[in-house]
């Protein structure tokens, strides 16, 4: 018999279509195992600036599923709520993205974990700080405190709730 782990994952998601807060709820509730989320925050788009803003928000959920299964689950609820992927950085109902799964390093054809360009968005890193300010970024080695502090990013962010 064998015995199912739990494990820990940080989720960044953002909506800027439609009702953007119930793109976001709708998500968290379809992905399940949710046991913690950061308030809202309004965020620039960034790489495509001529599209409405962002509301984004950060989740901590546990789930039994490995990387990889979980990664399809998360695209099929993104597709459930209407996510096209037409162009880089277009406007979406939904995205959902894996931050950090437990303290894993994953680098396949399909998968990067921890998101390849987190510390460099305060969109991700705002969200994370206000759910999980003294994780430890495996790659960085440095807290989510840390790596907001020191961020690049100019875009604006606005903290909603």
């Amino acid at each position: 018999m064998s015995v199912s782990s739990v494990h820990s994952v940080y989720l960044s998601l953002g909506s800027n279509i439609g009702d953007r807060e119930n793109f976001l709820d709708r998500a968290l509730a379809m992905t399940g195992g949710v046991k913690i989320v950061s308030p809202l925050y309004e965020t620039a788009p960034v790489g495509n600036e001529a599209q409405y803003d962002f509301l984004n928000c950060a989740a901590l959920i546990e789930t039994e599923d490995e990387p990889e299964p979980l990664h399809q689950r998360l695209l099929s609820i993104e597709k459930q709520l209407g996510r096209e992927r037409r162009t880089v950085w277009g406007p979406r109902t939904i995205d959902i993205d894996i931050i950090f799964f437990d303290d894993r390093i994953i680098n396949s054809e399909s998968l990067i974990i921890p998101h390849p360009r987190y510390a460099e968005r305060n969109f991700v890193l705002a969200p994370l700080a206000d759910i999980a300010p003294d994780f430890q970024c495996p790659v960085h080695k440095k807290t989510i405190r840390e790596l907001l502090r020191r961020s690049p990013d100019t875009h604006a962010v606005k903290k909603l709730s």
